[in-house]
């Protein structure tokens, strides 16, 4: 992510991983109902004056968040996912993290709430929603062949909300994988630009694209392997009296690139 403040230039570079395992509990007419737990998770940010590390295989009892992290393995929460491959609840995530952090009694409350927030834009609801949306809500409503097209419409909510309008075209297909790219177009939600924020109002403004390549198995329709990359641009702006006359603005541009693999 490159941010412009006041002609400084910020870089900031960010990696965040996980393996999560699904467990498929129910099928009915319109919905899967499953289980989902994390196997790994890891999270490193290169800032200007410093880069952070942090990972559930750490076993450092200095590193409070990686102690998070770790205690978060293995704990089971529940995902709705309809047969378009679209998210449409994601259950028991919020408790699942808020005991984990209340195990640490050592830990002051500033920096429980500090973690948890961390924990949430990066694991929380709309991030797991958006991230497994990324490669699983490419399904047409009706049967397709080997170059038709169909559009896909989902929305981008991890800190901004913007709406994602994806064209797929079923490109080609083998014994073992058929083959599905995407070209998206992203664009801030007009009803959303506005951003609620206790101190300060805001205002997002972006636009981005993103191609997707994605195999997915032929028997089962799970996804392969799905490699995303996704580029945003634009701006935040900052109201800093009632008439938006006096405002501070940085301009953001975000390079994403996605892998998913089964």
């Amino acid at each position: 992510m490159n941010q412009e403040v006041h002609g400084q230039k910020i870089n900031i570079g960010m990696t965040i991983g996980s393996s999560m395992a699904f467990l498929v509990k129910n099928i009915n007419d319109n919905n899967y109902e499953m289980d989902v737990k994390f196997e790994k998770l890891v999270m490193s940010m290169q800032m200007p004056q410093a880069k952070m590390e942090f990972s559930s295989e750490k076993k450092d009892d200095n590193d409070v968040y990686s102690k998070v992290l770790r205690a978060m393995k293995g704990r089971t929460f529940e995902v709705t996912m309809s047969k378009s491959g679209k998210i449409t609840e994601v259950r028991n995530i919020e408790a699942l993290y808020e005991s984990v952090i209340s195990q640490f009694v050592e830990i002051s409350k500033k920096k429980k709430e500090q973690i948890k927030a961390q924990i949430e834009n990066s694991y929380g609801v709309d991030a797991l929603k958006r991230s497994i949306e990324m490669s699983t809500a490419i399904y047409p409503e009706k049967p397709v062949k080997k170059g038709d097209k169909w559009t896909v419409n989902t929305k981008l909510k991890t800190g901004m909300s913007a709406n994602i309008s994806t064209d797929y075209e079923f490109v080609d297909f083998n014994s073992d994988y058929a083959l599905i790219r995407g070209k998206s177009i992203i664009k801030t939600d007009e009803e959303d630009t506005n951003v609620e924020n206790k101190m300060i109002p805001m205002k997002l403004d972006v636009t981005g694209s993103m191609n997707s390549e994605i195999k997915v198995d032929k028997k089962t329709g799970w996804i392969i392997e799905a490699k995303i990359n996704q580029e945003i641009n634009g701006g935040v702006s900052f109201k800093l009296n009632s008439q938006m006359s006096d405002q501070m603005k940085i301009t953001i541009k975000m390079i994403n690139k996605m892998l998913i693999t089964d």
